[in-house]
This record gives C-alpha cells, structure tokens and sequence, in this order.
C-alpha cells in the first residue's frame, strides 16, 4: 500500500514529531563539549616545539634554550639518553622521569664560535615510548660574523722533489656596516709568506699565502694573524697547512695477520705509489717466510704497483721471528721498499689438570 507524502507528513505530525527533531533523531550522537580524550596506552612523549628557531646571533654567542615535552600517556616516561648531533651543542640537565599528565624539560646550548650564515643542529633523545623510541629535535638559526674568510684554511700538498713556491688565495670580505681596516698579517712560520691586497675599499680584500718548500721538510703549518679596526672581531686568523708527499707511498705500511695458524690460505695486497719525477722500476720480490710467496704487479707503469703475498693455510709466525716482504728500487734516494709482517702468538696451552686418586680409607 503506498502512502503519499501528504498522508507521511500528516502522520509526522499526529505523532508530535517535527522535522528538525527527526533529522536530530537519525545524526550520530556528537562528543561532550570540553571532555578530554583519554590517555594513550604507555608512555608518550609530545614536545611543545621540538625545532627551535634561534633567529640571528653574533658568532661566539652561547644559545640556550629549554625543550618542554608531556607524557600524554597513562605510564612513567624515562628519558635514557640526550645525544646533540656535535660537540659544538651539548645537553646540560634533564628530566629523566616524568608521570603521566606532567611536563618536563631538556636544556640545550649551542656555542656558535667558529660558525657563520645558516646553522642546522639536531640532538637524539631516547625514551621509552613506544611508538618513537629515539625523537629528533632541531636547533636552527643565522650566526653573524664580522668577516667572512674563505677558504679557512690555506692547505698545500707538495711533490717530494719540488722546490717552487705553491700560492693560495683566501679571500676576507667585512660585514661590517662601516669601512674597516686590516693591518699587515703576521705568520709563526718562515716556511708560509704572506701578502695582503685590497679589493674594495674598506670591504674585501685578499690573503696570498705562498708557501716556500725549501725552508721545511715533512708536514709542517703556521698561524696567520691580521689585527682589524672591528669591535666585534679585532683579529682574523687562519691555519696554513703544508704537506710533503713521501717520494715512494706503501699502504699499508705494515701486515698484520690474524693469530695463527690461520685456517685458510690468506692473500694481502699492498699498494705501491711512486711521487717521483723519475720512472720507478721495482724488481725482485722477496719475502722471509717459509710457505709464503709474493707477487709483482705493475698496474701504471713507473708511477703504481700491487705487491700481492699470499700465506698458506696453516701459517704461523715462530716466536722471535722477524718477517717482512721487500722489492728492489731504481730510485737512489728509495732503494727498496720494506713491508714487515706481523702476527700475534697463539696463547699457551693451558695443562690438563692431573687426576689424583681418592685416599685409601683408613683402617
């Protein structure tokens, strides 16, 4: 039997029923205004701002800031671990425990010494919650310097034979608002000569560094200090670092075998460099070891060798046995190339504790 919407309407009606109270009547039930939603099983940890923005500083200033975190869970939150990302950053004290509902802080400083433009920091907290064992905060911000240098060092690698000078330019331009001067630099090393030219007026100039290899030998470095008319930053200074290539390079210097006897036939590769201006010719690969042999191979020629040894199974170095595998050189300065073997003993047998027999009952 079909009914009209008139006669539905009609009998809507009869039964007091309006329409607005039949739509209330089939929407979902909506939540108490104002009552909280319940805790979360565990332990959890919820930061106000785990990525703190620190704006712009000057350089050498200490930021600090204090990370809040609540337990939004329904157990004890332990804190087992701060770890910052460097050791520029460092954690001071923290809450190691928290109940649930409460809050708790993490104390954080940054030292911006050394550091200039952008920053991005970031620091491991460990916990026991759950669902994120180990959270990331982040620290961020700009450090203002006086001066940026660039590079900030002036670094050498100098041939074994050479005897010309070697320059680098570092570039010093002044953030300053007003004009600054920079008076002539100063090095703690003969070896490093250094000379300042202007590029713009009172706003950026450039360090040449040059280096005089015949006045040092092996790695050597100095300080380079200029004094400037800036408050903020009355001295520039930077390293110069200079390093003299060994005319023939052996890596690695030395074998070390594992402690014997070893198991399997063991093979070691050692390479060969040749920093010469000369050709290098090796010859005559030899090693003092009975059941060892050792293989030459020349992959560049002149320049790079392999030296391949193998060591059968069951070698092991005899105490106070001197080993070592050598080639022969066509460089006088160089004659051969020595690579000494090593390989700890095996630790003493230990003896078989001796059975004493039981004692004859006494009569």
């Amino acid at each position: 039997m079909k009914m009209t919407l008139l006669k539905f309407f009609a009998l809507v009606g009869a039964l007091g029923i309006s329409a607005s109270g039949l739509a209330q009547t089939n929407a979902a039930p909506s939540p108490a205004s104002g009552v909280a939603p319940p805790s979360a099983a565990g332990p959890r940890i919820v930061f106000a701002n785990p990525n703190f923005d620190f704006g712009k500083v000057d350089a050498g200033e200490v930021v600090k800031y204090d990370y809040v975190f609540t337990n939004t869970g329904d157990q004890l939150l332990e804190i087992s671990d701060v770890r910052p990302g460097c050791g520029c950053t460092t954690a001071g004290a923290w809450d190691k425990r928290v109940e649930p509902g409460k809050t708790g802080q993490i104390a954080i400083q940054f030292n911006s010494g050394g550091y200039g433009g952008t920053v991005h920091k970031s620091i491991t907290v460990t916990c026991n919650d759950p669902t994120k064992a180990n959270v990331i905060l982040g620290l961020q911000g700009t450090i203002w310097k006086a001066f940026d240098v660039s590079p900030m060092y002036a670094v050498f690698n100098l041939p074994p034979e050479g005897q010309s000078n070697q320059t680098q330019v570092v570039r010093i331009v002044s953030n300053e608002d007003q004009p600054v001067t920079l008076s002539d630099p100063t090095c703690n090393n003969a070896a490093f000569k250094t000379e300042l030219k202007t590029v713009q007026e009172g706003k950026e100039f450039e360090l040449r560094v040059t280096v005089s290899p015949s006045q040092a030998s092996g790695n050597f470095s100095g300080s380079i200090n200029l004094k400037t008319s800036s408050l903020k930053m009355p001295v520039v200074s930077l390293t110069a670092f200079a390093t003299i290539q060994p005319l023939v390079a052996v890596n690695p210097p030395q074998i070390s075998l594992p402690a014997g006897p070893l198991p399997n036939a063991t093979p070691f590769t050692v390479t060969i460099q040749n920093n010469s201006t000369n050709s290098l010719v090796l010859s005559d690969p030899t090693i003092n070891a009975p059941g060892a042999d050792v293989q030459l191979k020349e992959i560049q020629p002149g320049r790079l060798f392999n030296l391949v040894i193998n060591f059968p199974a069951g070698f092991q170095k005899q105490p106070n046995q001197n080993i070592e595998a050598a080639v022969n050189s066509s460089l006088s300065r160089f004659p051969a190339v020595k690579v000494p073997v090593f390989q700890p003993m095996p630790p003493p047998a230990v003896a078989a504790p001796v059975a004493v027999p039981p004692a004859a009952p006494q009569k």
